[in-house]
């Protein structure tokens, strides 16, 4: 094995350390040692972690280093150190979600997810901090500490897997896991420079997480690269009939079309409401990334989505009355052991069931508009975010002169491409003037995750934002 610099090792993509482990260049131990270093000098100023779970991982590395010496390799995640968000269950290993009023659950199994990782030889190294029980994008947690941002110790990482992104951001591991309800992979990988995907509803199972939303759960990785989201989605897609949600239906080895040109693909730009209003370092680097795409030998068309405004409205009356119907018992006799969430929840005991009726017949209308828009495009692109991190604990305010709700402001161009459940990814597409990252949101039709993957490669490939990391 190769005697290298510990630096080397920590911004690898997951592929490139996967290969060095694979030919023998470099053990899982090796490996695992020099992230544990890296993660003990940098911890105490992200507050990445809610529960470090190095022990456990140094026998598991040991394990997929005599596995692989005795040429039993599983794949491309054997001895990769990937970390978990915090509100996936783990077998003897406390799971949180972030709050006072799971501190004590210990599961005793692992989710979907984590099962599907461990198979894969995946090294865990342990729960990552995310916001309070999911609700909330800034991943300031009144239990466990706010997450910072390595790119700006000052900003947030955005939510609520402000840990999971904070953690690949900064070397801690080469992927973690979070979970998406209206944002929550695609709105922190923005934030932090880094690849966020989240596949069509249904595509991966959420048993085995502590669930904000059954309707709009999903779960997804965060990593560096775009290749790196596709290996990980390989390993933890599939049908699981314990998940009510799950479908049934193929799986695709997601790396296969990666290295295809964009020579006939189709994109559309729905500039109305996705692009205004836009911080305008924000508008640039979009601008920039599209142009990118054309040069790519993608045909670019305007195009209009009437209904995604109306995400802002249908959200609330879906997702908190599903939340409160999950926490009853919270609500009903812990409510004191709420952190700065506990009104969303208890907003959804007030909801009409009417109500939410109505908000999932809206919804199957957006879906179905939706899916008449994709029959003329292949995806969609727009930008991730409206904004680049705002400080921790600064109050939100307005966009480009426009006043806008928290809501609108973080999460209103990911939310409705959680309610009609398509596969959505975001990919670092530059940096502001403070050294901030930016993100591309490309969306694409239900079960072909493949392409958007394919887009999302081609312009990675064609720029140099995955390559940069923040320094620390």
């Amino acid at each position: 094995m190769s005697v290298i610099d510990d630096g080397e090792i920590f911004y690898l993509s997951l592929k490139q350390v996967s290969e060095r482990i694979a030919s023998g260049d470099l053990s899982p131990v090796e490996v695992l040692n020099a992230v544990i270093e890296r993660t003990s000098g940098l911890e105490p100023r992200l507050n990445a972690y809610i529960t470090p779970t190095f022990e456990r991982a140094m026998d598991d590395a040991r394990m997929a280093e005599r596995e692989i010496a005795a040429g039993k390799y599983r794949g491309p995640l054997h001895g990769v150190p990937i970390g978990l968000k915090d509100n996936y269950w783990t077998e003897g290993i406390p799971t949180t979600a972030g709050s006072k009023l799971l501190a004590d659950f210990v599961p005793t199994e692992d989710g979907n997810a984590v099962a599907r990782l461990r198979a894969a030889g995946a090294v865990i190294t342990g729960k990552l901090n995310m916001h309070e029980l999911a609700i909330g994008g800034t991943t300031t947690n009144p239990h466990y500490g706010a997450t910072r941002n390595p790119w700006g110790l000052d900003r947030i990482p955005g939510g609520s897997s402000g840990g999971s992104a904070a953690a690949v951001a900064a070397g801690f591991c080469f992927a973690a896991l979070g979970t998406d309800t209206v944002a929550s992979v695609r709105h922190p990988a923005s934030h932090c420079g880094l690849v966020g995907m989240k596949a069509t509803f249904g595509r991966v199972s959420v048993f085995g997480t502590v669930p904000l939303s059954w309707s709009l759960d999903h779960v997804g990785p965060i990593t560096r690269t775009v290749e790196d989201a596709a290996l990980v989605l390989n390993r933890i897609a599939g049908y699981d009939p314990r998940d009510s949600g799950s479908v049934d239906v193929e799986v695709p080895d997601f790396t296969r079309r990666l290295g295809e040109d964009l020579n006939g693909v189709r994109i559309g730009l729905p500039r109305k409401y996705f692009f205004e209003p836009l911080d305008p370092e924000v508008r640039d680097s979009v601008e920039a990334a599209i142009g990118v795409l054309r040069d790519l030998g993608a045909s670019i068309r305007d195009l209009e989505f009437p209904s995604a405004p109306e995400a802002h409205v249908i959200f609330p009356f879906l997702s908190r009355p599903e939340a409160a119907s999950f926490q009853e018992d919270f609500i009903r006799g812990r409510a004191e052991a709420y952190g700065d969430v506990r009104w969303n929840v208890e907003l959804g005991e007030l909801i009409l069931a009417t109500d939410y009726i109505r908000a999932q017949r809206l919804r199957t209308a957006m879906r179905q508009e939706l899916e008449g828009i994709m029959r003329e495009v292949d995806a969609l692109v727009m930008p991730t975010t409206r904004t680049v991190a705002h400080p921790i604990g600064a109050p939100f305010t307005t966009v480009d002169g426009k006043s806008l709700d928290a809501f609108g402001l973080m999460v209103g161009l990911t939310a409705p491409f959680s309610l009609t459940g398509s596969p959505a990814i975001s990919v670092p597409c530059g940096f502001n003037s403070e050294g901030l990252p930016i993100g591309l949101q490309i969306v694409g039709r239900a079960w072909d995750e493949a392409m958007i993957l394919r887009i999302g490669a081609a312009y990675e490939g064609a720029t140099p934002w995955s390559d940069r990391h923040p320094t620390l």
